[in-house]
């Protein structure tokens, strides 16, 4: 233990070093010079030769320091490694196209009739769950009652949620059903909403997107549902492949789904196992796996990106990584946030001096090796609709962090070279962020040397940088020991950030709320906005106030790397022309080494 200690204590002093020389010795670079863009780029599409072999079993590294849950129903997870792990049995009911809008081509068609504020969602008919049992609409509705129920404690039942009609009514036992879900037969759901908007088209407004076996969780009460066997055990499925074997936080056995609505699939099966970003290069080199999913690190690229065995590819993710500030907690009786107007970080020009501070270009150049660039703002570059693209965003300048934090009365009165507070008293901010990676650990510590040469002291929260599932516990539980906190958001298909920033939005970690604020996201998702220039001057408002107010602060627009092995035969990660699973053939039975 004392060996590691000293090994990362090198490291990291190594690093930051580094970082700092790259900056010319510590001074700061113009803006202009910082805005960097991504040094490389990859390929969205690989065909590779060779004639299929007959099945095989695809392996699948999941890159992640920490083990995934467990939880494989969509209605309870929240985590993005059992949502990699979920996408190979799929419950999810509507196909999306290149603009990330709902097409008639998957499990299930949607009707909108926007006037009457209504929906009509069909699914097809003879399809089949992994155990034989039929797939009827009563598995579309079981998930509203799932997430609308009292006992319900997953992060779904929120603002969006709320605007189905009798949705409030039975959370709050006034009554024993949803009154705005109408089964008009075995295959056709009727959904009436408060109001529509075009965040419908994506999955917004209260839809929910994914089905459930009725059949094999209608006797489990809903508060023990998340720690059943029909959740971590054995999962019913729609999806291309069916769980055959659960190593709890470590592997998961598929496979192939012989009832699969859109044909058998070609592997016989898929093994997915939790990797070290660390040790994964050297997997992916001696062909212990076909394919890394769901985000191989930028850090690693150079140990791969010439590798014979392997094709990278790339696209923009739906993702970004930000930092943020608690201001409040949330209210769970009331299930809204409440802001706390005298949270110690409330003052906006202190979180913008602390955004201002850090030099996320520095480390995605460096450390990141130029794949990601630093986030402008709140929505994605992938969402080109609504994702403004001359927002400045919070450019690394030293100069102007240090006079945001003189206007805001933080100033080193005693010559120490930390700021002390307004009131002239110690002040230190306590930072919760993941670890588990040589590079997050470095990426940190070259972040508190930057606030500290701005003169903010701070300190790790828990004295270190924590577990992945236990930092995510503390967040949800507004953990007083965490002021300020690194984390990602993956968004999913609907560019509405309603779900992550709403008064009544769980994962609206920050707790900030305003009568600003919630007026610009209704105006989002408004009837007004489905005119499209109406929605994109909506999602332009958005993106400036969230600028101004500083509450939570986009860092990092993630590019996803996907290296795949040469024995896969064709593979395609484009939104627009995604290669699916069941599709996927290997042209030999193990995968190739480098």
């Amino acid at each position: 233990m004392k060996k590691k200690s000293v090994f990362l204590l090198t490291l990291l002093l190594t690093l930051v070093l580094a970082l700092a020389a790259c900056s010319g010795g510590g001074k700061e670079s113009s803006k202009d010079d910082k805005k960097k863009t991504a040094t490389r780029s990859f390929p969205m599409e690989v065909k590779n030769e060779g004639e299929p072999i007959k099945g095989g079993v695809l392996q699948v590294a999941l890159p992640s320091p920490s083990p995934f849950k467990g939880i494989f129903l969509q209605e309870f997870s929240s985590d993005t490694n059992d949502s990699a792990i979920m996408k190979f049995a799929s419950n999810i009911l509507f196909d999306n196209d290149g603009d990330f809008l709902l097409t008639d081509t998957g499990l299930a068609s949607l009707k909108v009739d926007a006037d009457a504020n209504k929906a009509t969602v069909k699914i097809r008919e003879n399809v089949k769950w992994s155990d034989g049992e039929p797939f009827t609409i009563d598995d579309v509705i079981f998930p509203y009652e799932i997430i609308g129920h009292p006992d319900y404690e997953g992060v779904r039942y929120d603002d969006d949620f709320q605007n189905i009609i009798g949705a409030e009514e039975y959370h709050d036992k006034k009554a024993d059903t949803i009154s705005g879900l109408k089964r008009v037969d075995d295959h056709t759901l009727e959904i009436s909403f408060k109001s529509i908007s075009p965040a419908i088209y994506s999955g917004g407004d209260g839809l929910w997107s994914a089905a459930v076996p009725k059949h094999q969780l209608k006797d489990i009460p809903v508060k023990e549902m998340i720690s059943s066997d029909a959740v971590r055990v054995n999962p019913v499925t729609l999806g291309p492949f069916k769980f055959d074997k659960i190593v709890n936080g470590e592997s998961v056995k598929f496979v192939k789904n012989k009832f699969y609505w859109k044909g058998e699939p070609k592997l016989d099966g898929v093994v997915i196992k939790v990797v070290s970003p660390e040790t994964l290069p050297k997997a992916l080199n001696s062909g212990t796996y076909d394919i890394a999913v769901d985000g191989f690190p930028g850090s690693k690229i150079t140990q791969i990106e010439n590798s014979k065995n392997l094709a990278i590819l790339s696209r923009p993710r739906l993702a970004y990584n930000y930092l943020s500030f608690k201001l409040g907690k949330f209210d769970k009786a009331k299930g809204i946030n409440v802001t706390d107007k005298n949270a110690k970080l409330g003052d906006p020009k202190l979180r913008q001096a602390l955004a201002y501070a850090i030099d996320v270009e520095e480390v995605n150049e460096k450390l990141g090796n130029g794949i990601n660039t630093r986030a402008t703002t709140l929505i994605p570059p992938a969402f080109a609709s609504f994702h403004t693209k001359d927002m400045p965003g919070f450019t690394y300048d030293k100069k102007k962090a240090q006079q945001l934090l003189d206007e805001a009365g933080y100033k080193d009165v005693d010559g120490d070279g930390i700021r002390e507070d307004k009131d002239g008293k110690p002040f230190t901010i306590k930072l919760g962020a993941q670890g588990g990676t040589e590079v997050l650990e470095s990426t940190i510590e070259y972040y508190r040397q930057n606030w500290k040469e701005v003169g903010i002291n701070v300190e790790l929260a828990s004295g270190r940088l924590m577990e992945f599932n236990s930092f995510s516990d503390k967040l949800k539980k507004d953990d007083p020991e965490i002021e300020m906190f690194f984390g990602a958001w993956s968004t999913g298909t609907n560019p509405s950030p309603k779900g992550l920033y709403g008064e009544g939005a769980l994962f609206n970690y920050s707790r900030f709320v305003s009568p600003e604020l919630t007026a610009i996201l209704d105006d989002i998702d408004s009837k007004e906005s489905l005119d499209i220039n109406h929605r994109k001057e909506a999602f332009r408002k958005f993106e400036e106030y969230m600028f101004e107010q500083a509450t939570t602060i986009p860092t990092v627009a993630v590019t996803e790397l996907i290296p795949v092995n040469k024995r896969v035969k064709n593979y395609n990660v484009d939104y627009a022309n995604e290669t699916q699973y069941h599709e996927i053939e290997l042209t030999a039975e193990a995968p190739l080494k480098n």
